[in-house]
């Protein structure tokens, strides 16, 4: 596994694994107009890589020989939704699922983490869906503390998400 930043050339692979970790976590059941659409509009080349040359943006990626197996956003300025204590959150985190349990996660967290640490921050915030239990026991398990509930929206719907914490070391 190497660690890298993104670059403009990798806007097409970024969105593709954005779709597949997106609808195979979310979309259990059957796809819908409702959620195509959203992830369609979402998950576009143009608008990763529009991402990726932000300068309040920050996206690690995790490449094996064959490709980009993972990445993480850190979105700096970005206040939590709560009492915005928080200003930098982990925006994305995604493995693809066939490569969960070989460390990818954790170490681009970490990347992330330290990143956001050299660039000021004292702490990250991130969201997960409630109902998403892996993930969830994932942040607990390095370290992030619950701290509220928000809702994830697209359009008119509602998703509840719990939102976690993490300061950094000095």
């Amino acid at each position: 596994m190497t660690l890298r930043p993104a670059r403009p050339e990798d806007a097409s692979s970024l969105a593709a694994l954005s779709l597949e970790v997106w609808i195979g976590t979310y979309l259990r059941r059957g796809i819908n107009a409702h959620f195509a659409d959203y992830v369609l509009s979402e998950f576009t080349p143009a608008r990763l890589e529009a991402l990726i040359d932000a300068p309040d943006q920050n996206i690690i990626v995790s490449q094996n020989q064959d490709g980009i197996d993972g990445y993480i956003r850190v979105s700096r300025r970005c206040p939590d939704p709560l009492a915005g204590d928080h200003q930098t959150e982990i925006a994305t985190l995604y493995v693809q699922p066939r490569h969960h349990g070989k460390g990818i996660g954790r170490a681009l967290l970490l990347a992330g983490m330290r990143a956001a640490q050299e660039a000021g921050a004292a702490s990250v915030w991130l969201t997960t869906n409630s109902e998403n239990a892996p993930a969830v026991a994932f942040y607990l398990a390095q370290g992030f503390e619950r701290i509220g509930i928000t809702q994830f929206c697209i359009e008119d719907q509602a998703y509840q998400n719990d939102v976690f914490a993490r300061a950094l070391a000095p």
